[in-house]
């Protein structure tokens, strides 16, 4: 029982020993959550390790693309404004009838509209129509005219080509016969002209007539005072006396009858002009050269009863359908003839391939620089302007032929041109234009992401540059394949935002190889 005094202190020296031993444990725990080594706090104070930005290596065609509107128009497009000259008395020549409507499709052939009664049609031709052109007529333009009536079945018979003969009357007169008018005839005086020709023939043919008869009746009256021979007797050859009388001489007869010949060959002369020049003719208020067909009604701004003074009163467009467009300062370094083209129309969904067939070198009027950008464009809704007329934005007009013709019903819409003014040679290697950097030695690189993170360094020759991407081709014996990841840019996970990136100003590297 001596024992239990010394056992319970012992107990509380033990307790207090451990109560002691885990108070000193905490504090020294607290410490080190206060307490910090100086290579920690280094380590903490330093940003974190950034997050890498990477895109995979492409192979594929690469190209460079030009955006711009562009307006579809025929290849020709003529204002059809008869000059008709009135009559003495008559009045202001007015449109009588109007034969098509705005979009109309025309023919070879087709009677447009009529003036004061009269036809006004189209022909095939290129020559524009500057003269009148009558019986008798040569040149160009009546050699075109011969084509014309011919590819309409009228043939000009054996008239050499570009002489207005007897076989183009023939032509036009049935042409004109086709589409129920009768033509005008070349000389307006009602046939007088060729009545008189005609009625001095006739008086110099009796002329000749009586002149011969007179000296049949004096060359019978001088029968007797005839030799045998025929010639003048000098006298009696039995008796050797002169002849009783003297013969009626038949030289002024024979003078008169040459005359008369002299003038029924004259008269014949002057018949033959006036037929030569006689019959129809084609007015040149009548008709209207296009170079081919079909063509199209552009607009009629006149009506039934407009005065015909000058202006015109429809335009009709023909041959093959093109797209206009105006090509601005920044653009026309960029897009040459020959380059190919790629035409959508937004309205109806019809796409083309074409070709840039001409770039002007000069700028042309209009009223403001204009917007022809596609992003400019979208700004506006997509509404385009008029690029082949002064009203549209001023710049470099371009003309974009279609591989095939297109469907007449985009004549006169607004259509997108995609211009590939730029490609590669086949398919090619094409990195992010941000995955270009230049080091401090002036080499141009890529930097490829191994996919345990490793990163290798890649000397590139950068190429054709395209909607955001560059071709790249290795050098100094770099490896760089299709699917390879290279580094486009750093994202600071402290702020959770994107970095500048990583390639700096290197688009600039890129657009020189190009």
């Amino acid at each position: 029982m001596a024992d239990a005094p010394v056992l319970a202190r012992r107990r509380i020296w033990v307790i207090a020993v451990a109560v002691g031993a885990l108070a000193l444990s905490g504090t020294a725990a607290g410490a080190s959550l206060v307490i910090k080594s100086p290579a920690q706090e280094a380590a903490e104070r330093a940003a974190p390790a950034p997050d890498l930005l990477t895109a995979p290596v492409e192979r594929r065609v690469l190209k460079d693309s030009v955006i711009l509107r562009g307006t579809v128009r025929a290849g020709q497009s003529v204002d059809v404004s008869p000059s008709v000259t009135p009559g003495e008395g008559a009045a202001t020549p007015v449109v009588t009838k109007l034969l098509v409507a705005p979009r109309a499709t025309v023919t070879d052939g087709k009677v447009l509209l009529e003036v004061s009664g009269r036809p006004v049609f189209a022909l095939r031709g290129a020559l524009p129509v500057y003269r009148d052109l009558k019986p008798g007529a040569t040149g160009g333009d009546v050699a075109q005219l011969q084509r014309s009536l011919g590819e309409l079945g009228h043939r000009s018979g054996d008239d050499p080509p570009g002489t207005f003969g007897p076989g183009t009357k023939a032509a036009l007169t049935g042409f004109y016969a086709s589409i129920g008018y009768d033509p005008l005839p070349a000389h307006a005086d009602g046939g007088e002209a060729l009545k008189a020709a005609r009625d001095a023939v006739t008086a110099a043919e009796r002329a000749l007539q009586d002149a011969q008869d007179a000296q049949d009746e004096m060359d019978a009256a001088n029968e007797p005072f005839l030799s045998p021979t025929g010639n003048p007797s000098t006298g009696n050859p039995s008796t050797g006396n002169p002849p009783a009388g003297k013969p009626a001489t038949s030289k002024a007869a024979k003078r008169a009858v040459q005359r008369a010949r002299e003038d029924l060959g004259s008269a014949r002369t002057d018949l033959a002009a006036v037929l030569a020049t006689d019959g129809p003719m084609l007015p040149a208020a009548e008709v209207v050269y296009l170079d081919g067909f079909p063509a199209r009604v552009d607009s009629i701004p006149a009506h039934v009863g407009s005065k015909v003074s000058g202006a015109a009163v429809m335009t009709v467009s023909a041959g093959a359908l093109v797209v206009q467009g105006t090509l601005q300062e920044y653009q026309k370094g960029l897009v040459r003839p020959g380059q190919r083209v790629q035409i959508l129309s937004e309205v109806s969904g019809v796409t083309a391939a074409a070709t840039v067939a001409s770039v002007a070198t000069a700028v042309d009027g209009g009223q403001a620089p204009g917007q022809t950008s596609e992003g400019q464009q979208d700004q506006d809704q997509g509404r385009g302007q008029d690029q082949g007329g002064t009203s549209g934005p001023r710049g470099y007009p371009m003309v974009v032929r279609p591989d095939q013709p297109l469907d007449t019903q985009l004549a006169g819409q607004d259509v997108r041109l995609t211009v590939e003014a730029a490609s590669t040679d086949g398919v090619a290697l094409v990195v992010p234009v941000t995955a270009i950097s230049a080091g401090a030695d002036g080499r141009t690189v890529v930097t490829v992401v191994a996919k345990g993170g490793a990163q290798r360094r890649v000397e590139v020759r950068p190429g054709t540059t395209g909607d955001g991407f560059v071709e790249v081709v290795p050098l100094g014996g770099g490896v760089l394949a299709e699917g390879d990841r290279v580094v486009t840019g750093v994202r600071d996970t402290s702020s959770g935002t994107p970095s500048k990136d990583a390639a700096g100003d290197v688009s600039k590297d890129a657009s020189s190889g190009r």
